[in-house]
């Protein structure tokens, strides 16, 4: 089955895509693990420390982290998409944290820089993650945090498949293969591996399970469908409507989850590590 590498995925979030993410998929998907991965965080003492989140997008977990920082701590946010990042500086404004666009596997930024680096559903969209967690050893101080996230399998989030195989019905020749990046790393096996590699000890991995809400079924297929690249993809075949790829989406969703509202059984994994003293 075809698939878009993850870093064309990563690069795709662009024209409406920003703001249909941050409006539906937020709420739905990112919001309620933003708030558990702030409150893992080990922050730095007030009136000092540097933290840096890499993957901020349209800043859901930005908001999570401003609402718990310490008094005098820096954030800096980035991410590769500057559509994504733009509209989490608006919704942010006046708030204390610097936007910086920038390649997590070419970090600009001195070693020992930052005592914290957190990602939210980041890494599994980096070309070249191994380097990106190089990069995160680099420029993280002795004894600093390594904290990030990521989706568990299709099978623990059952309805990325039925997502996924509901818009592959509309180009049976050549189904986009976006959804099976962000849960493509999902192995416990292969995430300590990754992190081992790069340099890290060995990491604490945990699965956090949660039921997450939409106000309807179409609410929430207009998400999974205009607010990432699939959309994209979709656009680009030429093949179908894409209002119609919509109804379907929402007609599965909500005959297996209910509606009014929609509610999904999720699982992510949280890894959590630090460099060596």
């Amino acid at each position: 089955m075809p698939q878009e590498p993850a870093s064309a995925g990563n690069a795709s979030f662009v024209g409406s895509i920003p703001e249909i993410y941050d409006r539906h998929l937020g709420p739905l998907l990112f919001r309620d693990y933003a708030a558990d991965l702030a409150a893992r965080v080990r922050w730095p003492e007030a009136g000092a420390g540097q933290v840096l989140e890499i993957a901020a997008g349209t800043g859901i977990f930005t908001e999570q982290l401003l609402a718990r920082m310490p008094r005098g701590v820096s954030l800096t946010a980035t991410d590769l998409n500057a559509p994504m990042l733009a509209v989490a500086e608006r919704r942010l404004t006046g708030w204390p944290v610097t936007w910086q666009v920038m390649d997590a596997t070419t970090l600009p930024f001195a070693d020992a820089s930052f005592d914290v680096i957190v990602c939210q559903f980041g890494v599994m969209f980096f070309p070249d993650k191994p380097q990106a967690l190089r990069e995160a050893r680099r420029v993280l101080r002795p004894g600093g945090q390594l904290l990030f996230s990521v989706w568990g399998s299709w099978e623990e989030n059952r309805f990325a498949r039925m997502v996924n195989d509901t818009i592959a019905g509309f180009f049976p020749d050549d189904p986009p293969g976006f959804y099976r990046v962000p849960f493509s790393l999902h192995d416990p096996e292969v995430l300590r591996a990754l992190v081992l590699e790069a340099g890290f000890p060995v990491p604490v991995i945990t699965a956090v399970p949660r039921v997450a809400t939409a106000p309807s079924a179409t609410h929430a297929a207009v998400g999974v469908v205009r607010g990432n690249p699939v959309i994209g993809a979709i656009e680009e075949r030429g093949e179908g409507s894409a209002d119609a790829i919509v109804a379907a989406v929402a007609d599965r969703l909500a005959r297996t989850f209910g509606d009014h509202p929609l509610r999904l059984n999720l699982l992510t994994r949280v890894i959590e590590t630090s460099r060596p003293a």
